[in-house]
């Protein structure tokens, strides 16, 4: 991997983008704004998934007027995630008509593509960046390739027209991405707003295209870089390309915060674009937010679903303790643990893990050796091999992750737990 790249940090609110710090995950709603008890309850639900920065729409009168009511509602329920506002072809009468909007948000995202045209665009850009500078709040520029601002490529595919040997057209998009990102950011400091408030953003919907504009966009600035595709898409279409396109510059060191942006299925759950954020990041050995579970793919010799019922529920009860452990068991989130399903591999990778079990196949005997450490521990048999592992994990987490406050207290290191069900199949 690649030293990361060197950039200014941006504090917003409690976060920091860049620097040093982590690579932040990032989500945004999909509710109506002007909903303020839905907007906020989809907020809490991202937080409490792990988005650290959580974005929401504001896009009418009505909207920005429910953005402190949104607040409101948010530290009621405990969750101080910071709230980015975003701004379309309106921000610069929301920030100035609804003030304390403008004063309630940590950070604002603008479209430099989609903030007017010909002499407006410079006037209603300079008003969104004035009212940054007079709140002291920082500032994506966001560029998208579908809201390109039309004057600028113009420009820029006319002086590619006069040239001896002109580029591609894709090429010059490209790079037209990236000069808008640029010249807003430099038009920005002009008027006051300081390099340590800025992060750019330069998103397409290819993969190969991202990595191109990043990579070039990486090399000319020293801004905080947000990463994304711009519509990623759905189900494992989207999370193939997100996971290929960003893994590709995360692995160059290029990226500060990130955002999957899934299109959810009709009911889906929003909360699954900041699970997958975290994936990527906890897979390339980034951060680490909630212990792993490795289990084999099952083939012939594994005919019993039990083993992958076992490491489901496994997986869905380590997530659901993490608001709980990690405050009680510093480390935890690094955690892994091995369900594995017959002898080939299972006693190998079991040894590997935290703490793992190997589940009989057709035809082997019908017991579970657990190992601990990398020595096998226990042998579990019968009908309640899913609810004895649970337990030797919990033990496993309390004996190794408690603090020396947590140990020192009787009792205290017992966490609530989520049991799960399950039965051999």
């Amino acid at each position: 991997m690649s030293p990361r790249r060197i950039s200014r940090p941006v504090r917003v609110a409690d976060k920091t983008i860049g620097g040093d710090a982590p690579i932040l995950v990032q989500s945004m709603t999909n509710t109506d704004t002007e909903d303020a008890a839905s907007t906020a309850s989809q907020v809490a639900a991202l937080a409490r998934a792990g988005s650290e920065i959580v974005r929401i729409t504001v896009n009418t009168l009505e909207a920005a007027r429910q953005v402190p009511e949104i607040r409101r509602r948010l530290d009621a329920m405990g969750v101080r995630v910071p709230l980015v506002g975003d701004f379309h072809f309106n921000g610069h009468k929301l920030l100035t008509q609804v003030p304390e909007c403008a004063i309630v948000l940590d950070k604002y995202r603008i479209n430099p593509g989609n903030v007017g045209h010909g002499t407006k665009r410079d006037d209603q850009f300079s008003t969104m960046i004035e009212k940054a500078v007079e709140h002291g709040k920082p500032v994506r520029i966001g560029v998208n390739w579908g809201s390109l601002d039309p004057e600028l490529l113009a420009r820029m595919m006319d002086e590619n027209a006069r040239l001896p040997a002109p580029r591609e057209a894709d090429e010059v998009m490209r790079e037209a991405l990236i000069a808008s990102a640029l010249e807003s950011a430099a038009f920005a400091r002009e008027l006051g707003l300081p390099a340590e408030r800025i992060v750019l953003s330069c998103k397409v919907s290819a993969v190969q295209d991202l990595i191109r504009v990043y990579r070039a966009l990486a090399a000319r600035c020293d801004y905080a870089l947000h990463l994304g595709l711009t519509e990623a898409g759905m189900g494992s279409k989207g999370i193939v390309a997100s996971t290929a396109a960003m893994g590709v510059l995360l692995q160059e060191g290029i990226g500060d915060t990130i955002r999957v942006s899934l299109t959810p299925e009709p009911g889906g759950d929003r909360t699954r674009e900041v699970i997958v954020a975290q994936e990527i990041l906890q897979t390339m050995g980034l951060r680490s937010f909630t212990p792993m579970v490795s289990a084999c793919p099952g083939c012939g010799r594994t005919t019993s679903t039990f083993f992958q019922e076992l490491a489901d529920k496994i997986q869905g009860y380590l997530r659901a303790q993490m608001p709980v452990w990690r405050a009680q068991y510093p480390g935890v989130e690094e955690m892994h643990v091995a369900v594995m399903g017959c002898v080939v591999n299972g006693p190998g990778e079991s040894k590997l893990a935290n703490i793992g079990i190997s589940l009989p196949g057709p035809g082997e005997k019908p017991v579970a050796p657990v190992f601990v450490g990398g020595e096998k521990t226990v042998t579990l048999k019968g009908a309640r091999i899913a609810e004895e592992f649970q337990a030797l994990v919990e033990e496993y987490v309390r004996s190794h992750y408690a603090s020396d406050a947590v140990r020192r207290e009787p009792g205290a290191a017992r966490a609530k737990t989520i049991p799960i069900q399950a039965s051999p199949s």
